[in-house]
């Protein structure tokens, strides 16, 4: 999948600038960014529901059409199902929508585990449940690529961690996956590349680990708070320094050792009283694109 300078506005809202990307085969891309920030205005483009106001987007390498449309699933917001048929009534509805063939049913079922529920109405079933329901039915037909719009959303921390999962079991079935979300950690812990997206721009576009790669996270104190300030600003590997709640969480070349850096603060007279390292959190360098851009 390809954008190429996709614009959108409301009025005078901008809620897409320019936006250009491509999506590789296989991948499991995230769209992440606050509220408002143009993830659901992006999917209803690629949906064709949604008309740019200029740019364009290909699907397969071609310009958009209903072969194209057949060749991709979509779950958009809160599952829609007729809640007094089973769930396998369900999906026979929406194999009729899509032209698939009934035979499908039973395996989209078991792949989101819900094979032994089909019988069940769907006003019986959890939201956990229903969005599993709302998976099966974006596979039906065969499609090569799904679309999710905040997938998670309204979940308890277990329902979460199961649709998660199964977005990483459905991956390994040979799907590329187009995920939109605001929540990092979900995009972190799922998701292969990532697009941040604020107030309609590109922040960043690439390789998950690329966003995290480069850069170490230490947490330092000392006693002479001010001293050691002076002391982290004269050393070249250190690319930040943030206070928080009496020490300094620094952002460092990959190549700095925290010995390393312990012996440069010692030889500048401050002795550290707290040092540790960790990894870099998507989160982080989330907060880092959205402060850069307002400075």
């Amino acid at each position: 999948m390809e954008i190429r300078n996709l614009s959108k506005s409301y009025g005078r809202l901008k809620a897409l600038d320019s936006l250009s990307l491509t999506v590789e085969k296989g991948s499991i891309f995230g769209i992440l960014g606050p509220n408002g920030s143009g993830k659901t205005t992006t999917l209803g483009i690629l949906l064709d529901i949604i008309k740019a106001d200029s740019g364009e987007h290909l699907w397969f390498g071609q310009r958009p059409s209903s072969a194209s449309r057949k060749r991709i699933g979509a779950l958009l917001e809160q599952p829609l199902f007729y809640p007094y048929l089973t769930a396998e009534q369900n999906l026979k509805v929406v194999a009729d929508i899509r032209g698939a063939a009934y035979n499908e049913i039973d395996d989209v079922l078991e792949m989101v585990s819900l094979r032994d529920k089909k019988l069940y109405k769907y006003s019986t079933f959890s939201l956990g449940m229903k969005q599993r329901l709302a998976i099966a039915a974006a596979m039906l037909g065969k499609p090569e690529v799904l679309i999710f719009d905040e997938p998670t959303n309204g979940l308890d921390p277990k329902g979460i961690a199961d649709i998660r999962n199964l977005i990483l079991e459905v991956a390994k079935q040979g799907f590329t996956i187009i995920l939109a979300s605001h929540l990092l950690d979900e995009v972190e812990k799922v998701c292969t590349h990532v697009l941040v997206l604020e107030k309609g721009k590109k922040r960043y576009a690439g390789p998950v680990n690329e966003a995290l790669g480069g850069a170490l996270i230490m947490e330092v104190a000392a006693n002479d708070t001010e001293k050691l300030q002076a002391a982290l600003s004269k050393i070249q590997a250190v690319k930040s320094a943030t206070k928080q709640n009496g020490m300094f969480v620094l952002t460092v070349d990959e190549d700095l050792l925290p010995e390393s850096l312990n012996k440069l603060l010692t030889e500048q007279g401050v002795y550290l009283s707290h040092l540790v390292v960790r990894t870099k959190s998507l989160e982080k360098y989330f907060l880092e694109l959205l402060s850069e851009s307002h400075e």
